[in-house]
């Protein structure tokens, strides 16, 4: 099938297949105050019914305090009659709407008076849901996900609709500026503002993703693309409770190229094992908690083939092989204390240990492989260590949902790494070698504040992140080094933001709207050597508002229109300014540059759900427009061989598209859904300088192409507890800086047994069964050009346990 007869077939299936998205309804609580009309006095005893209007069934009753304040749980969403009655006093009446948005509704005063009559009607709103009525989260659970258990967060969130892995990060809608947080913070695990790391998180440690395209003000302004927020497990269940399980696998299963000439092997038949631990334990006013995890691997990290064309006609061959061993230990263990009704105060702890070691081989051919240039030999000695404590407290006040959350949470991040790198020419050889140290300490506080109303809610809030980052680099040149050891030293990065944000969220039967306003200060500050050859110390600083506007038309009960706008920022990560030269491979020295400045982008959407009994469809179109894109630019240096990446913002850039989900349960037996996206990618023509290591220029011309991806998961129910998931999944050619990358298909399977009267499992499950996951790039630069495939490790078998007490 020609590459074009692919693309419209998943153009045809996205139009009749519209986007579909999982929701779960929450149940609301619903509460008010009863008064005597006369006097104003709390009414206590009063009897408070609630009944469907279609039919006057009886859902729901309580009876109202000492202070007149009555709760109505676990109301679904529905039209109802809210009934207030007590001896010698008016029986009060009243419509009671139940909406999607709000988990809580506090009613206006229900006053009461001595002679029976009847009363107005009332209105609430309701829901807090895993895939949000508002369609603006959709919410998975990790073990839904049978054929990527056992393994990292990255690789679970592969098979997830909305979601694709490129080069080891996510993306949203074909875009990679997507902020991670971890049970709804930012953390050094996973970046700060950025992404990283999420390959080497176990997902046993994981409940569940959500995904957020449309964040409110409430949520901190950077990453244009959307959140996702990932949720530890953590029980609350009376007594002793837990989980233990183990999961192993295998990959690398054989050698899909062989290597070039005069090199090491490849890592093949490599071992991956993930041990698991939770436990919970809650008596009376306290519930004490634990998680621990490792995950130990061996992986063909990389293994791509180049074919590299110069300008002046020299052509080389060459391979970049990477051998990886990765050790990351995590632990998270906390006591929440229920010091009484309205009050709660968790105290948790969180420690990460990431140990990573390459060994890495490159030769450098002719094109006809007769004679090796030079053989580039690498050993990466890298260890992460991440250390959390938070301190969070939590009053209820007499409505229930109406909040006080005050929290402070401190990040030490240690980031030691060794580098040594053996340069082998025909005539002679030299060893570079350089170590970096980096520790990250960041501290933030936050106080929110949640009112419901009849209508909605008000959520209001501050923030306060100082976060710095001293680093220090030392360089050991060899002979006939390219390093620039005057490059080295120390530098230190500066963050600031405090933050003031409101929401506001309205809902009647027709209508829903959410208006939010969140206001940040950002400075700045990035100190370096004043000895560095080329950069000096830098900094900006802003203010700047980030509004969120959503407006929803209710059709029926089972159709809605919505509309979005947001506008949001990616400031440059630190690691992107870092002065610091680093080889990517031997032919290309990646730095940071500290005149980086922040993207802004503005994103609107408009979308269209409906849902029926066994099924759900959502499609969705949107349009981002960013102005200071970040992007990293590879030009070749006049003088030197090397070819240098360096970040810079490039101008304007476009994402446009239509995402579709649709899905079904065919039978109990079986229920699939389709995820597909369509988007045009566009990146204005522009003109940089980069000024490592001499100032040079590089123009690129507009680059634009129609991408998008199809995700297909099939779920199986059999007899007897057994439970399998296929899953297929398409990504169309998309382009990247300065160039393309070719298209991608993958397909993974799994299957889970319940044992053990269901308290245990055991599963079995493959990724990429075809071995077909291959990453194929084209790219031009100032002075060169390449072509490459990279035969990295993405077929795996793995099998496990899990048990529950």
């Amino acid at each position: 099938m020609k590459r074009k007869d692919l693309i419209l077939i998943i153009f045809t299936l996205l139009n009749i297949l519209p986007q579909a998205v999982l929701a779960q309804s929450a149940n609301v609580s619903v509460s008010g105050t009863i008064k005597g009309k006369k006097d104003g006095k709390p009414l206590p005893y009063v009897n408070v019914v609630l009944k469907r209007t279609k039919d006057s069934s009886f859902v729901t009753g309580t009876v109202s305090n000492e202070k007149g304040l009555f709760t109505l749980t676990g109301v679904k969403h529905d039209n109802y009659i809210l009934e207030a009655s007590f001896m010698g006093l008016k029986t009060k009446t009243q419509d009671l709407f139940v909406g999607n948005l709000s988990q809580f509704i506090d009613l206006p005063v229900i006053e009461m008076e001595e002679t029976v009559s009847q009363l107005q009607g009332v209105v609430v709103t309701s829901e807090q849901q895993t895939l949000s009525a508002a369609l603006d989260k959709k919410t998975y659970n990790v073990a839904d996900n049978i054929s990527q258990g056992g393994g990292s967060v990255l690789q679970t969130m592969q098979n997830l609709p909305g979601i694709t892995i490129q080069d080891g990060k996510v993306q949203l809608r074909g875009n990679d500026k997507v902020t991670i947080l971890i049970d709804g913070k930012q953390t050094a695990l996973t970046g700060f503002g950025s992404q990283y790391g999420l390959d080497n998180i176990p997902a046993s440690s994981i409940e569940k993703i959500e995904i957020i395209n449309n964040p409110s003000s409430r949520y901190d302004a950077n990453g244009n693309a959307g959140i996702i927020n990932i949720v530890m497990k953590k029980n609350k269940q009376e007594g002793w409770n837990g989980k233990v399980g183990l999961a192993m696998g295998l990959g690398s299963l054989w050698e899909r190229k062989e290597n070039l000439p005069t090199i090491r092997p490849q890592y093949k038949m490599t071992p991956k094992i993930n041990p698991s631990l939770s436990l919970n334990y809650r008596k009376n006013k306290i519930n004490a908690f634990l998680q621990a995890d490792n995950l130990y691997t061996k992986t063909l990290n990389k293994n791509e083939f180049v074919t590299r064309t110069y300008d002046d006609g020299q052509v080389v061959q060459q391979q970049l092989k990477r051998n990886r061993n990765t050790n990351f230990f995590t632990s998270r263990a906390g006591i929440d204390w229920y010091m009484d009704e309205k009050n709660t105060l968790t105290v948790s702890g969180m420690f990460g240990s990431e140990k990573i070691i390459d060994h890495g081989d490159q030769p450098f051919f002719h094109a006809d492989l007769s004679e090796r240039i030079r053989l580039w030999q690498f050993l990466e000695d890298e260890l992460k260590t991440t250390v959390m404590g938070t301190v969070s407290y939590q009053h209820k006040f007499l409505q229930p949902g109406h909040l006080l959350n005050v929290g402070f949470n401190y990040t030490f991040h240690r980031e030691d790494e060794k580098y040594f790198y053996d340069n082998i020419l025909p005539a002679s050889s030299g060893t570079d070698a350089f170590k970096l140290l980096s520790d990250e300490q960041v501290y933030d506080l936050n106080i929110d504040y949640i009112r419901p109303l009849k209508y909605g809610r008000i959520e209001t809030g501050i923030k306060l992140r100082n976060r710095s980052i001293p680093t220090d680099m030392q360089f050991k040149p060899g002979v006939n080094s390219v390093i620039d050891s005057a490059a080295g030293g120390w530098a230190t990065y500066r963050e600031l933001i405090p933050a003031l944000y409101g929401n506001y969220v309205f809902e009647n039967k027709k209508w829903e709207a959410e208006l939010g306003l969140r206001l940040e200060y950002v400075r700045i500050q990035y100190d370096v050597n004043p000895e560095h050859p080329t950069y000096s110390s830098d900094g900006y600083n802003y203010t700047q508002p980030f509004p969120n506007f959503r407006l929803s038309y209710k059709l029926n009960e089972r159709n809605k229109l919505s509309a979005f706008f947001n506008r949001r920022v990616d400031r440059p990560n630190e690691v992107d300014i870092r002065i610091f030269p680093k080889y990517d491979d031997a032919d290309i020295i990646k730095v940071g540059n500290p005149a980086l400045r922040p993207q802004f982008t503005n994103s609107i959407e408009v979308g269209y759900k409906t849902n029926w009994a066994k099924g759900s469809l959502y499609v969705a179109g949107y349009h981002r427009f960013a102005d200071g894109t970040i992007t990293r630019i590879s030009t070749v240096v006049p003088g030197s061989a090397s070819v240098y990446a360096i970040f810079q913002n490039a101008g304007k850039s476009y994402n446009t598209g239509i995402e579709a989900v649709f899905e079904e349960k065919v039978s109990p037996a079986y229920s699939f859904n389709i995820n597909g996206n369509i988007y045009k990618n566009k990146i204005n023509a522009y003109t940089v300088t980069n000024l490592y290591p001499v100032a040079h220029q590089f123009t690129a011309a507009e680059q634009s192409i129609v991408s998008g991806n199809l995700k297909l998961n099939n779920n199986f129910r059999f007899a007897a507890g057994v439970e399998a998931q296929l899953t297929a999944v398409y990504m169309a050619p998309d382009i990247i800086p300065q160039g393309k990358i070719g298209s991608r298909f993958s397909l993974d399977f799994g299957i889970k047994k319940a044992i053990q009267g269901s308290k245990g499992e055991v599963f079995l499950n493959a990724t990429d069964l075809l071995n077909t996951m291959v990453i194929r790039r084209e790219i031009v630069g100032n002075g060169f050009s390449y072509t490459s495939k990279d035969y990295y490790e993405t077929q795996v078998i793995r099998i496990g346990y899990n048990y529950k007490f």
